[in-house]
């Protein structure tokens, strides 16, 4: 995917990492419709799911759904996101989360987008994005319609 944005540079995005409780699912379970957002941008994306799994549901949430999934070990999350990231390539990684353990990774990415679902969203990762969505479904729909990036980060 790639978009220019006037004021702001080109986005050539290759992949996607996504955080999955709060972002993904609630609860531990997927929010209606991220499967079929999911497929739809699997097309031209690459996609990753990194989780702590506060649940233990993501690989069953996951099961059909066209994404790898990583769980991470307990200790310093939120820096192991960050190294996922980078190790990806930054510029060419869009990165969605919510909590604290996200901040690192949104930050790291060429296109952060923090989601505000019932979990809500730390500050601090709030901080770290760019973009602001209030729903996985918006964000998801947000990478899938680019033109929706250039009228929201243009200057």
């Amino acid at each position: 995917m790639e978009v220019e944005i006037p004021g702001y540079g080109t986005l050539v995005l290759n992949h996607v990492v996504m955080d999955y409780n709060g972002t993904l699912a609630v609860d531990g379970v997927p929010v209606d419709g991220v499967d079929a957002a999911l497929k739809k941008l699997s097309v031209s994306l690459e996609l990753h799911v990194l989780t702590a799994d506060t649940f233990g549901k993501a690989a069953a949430g996951l099961e059909h759904m066209p994404c790898g999934l990583s769980v991470l070990p307990p200790g310093n999350q939120a820096g192991a996101k960050r190294d996922f990231v980078t190790g990806l390539g930054s510029e060419q990684t869009a990165a969605i989360g919510n909590g604290r353990n996200d901040r690192l990774m949104l930050e790291a990415a060429g296109l952060g987008i923090c989601v505000l679902l019932e979990e809500g969203a730390a500050i601090e990762t709030l901080n770290s994005a760019d973009v602001l969505c209030p729903s996985i479904l918006s964000a998801l729909e947000l990478l899938a319609n680019p033109l929706r990036l250039k009228a929201t980060l243009r200057s």
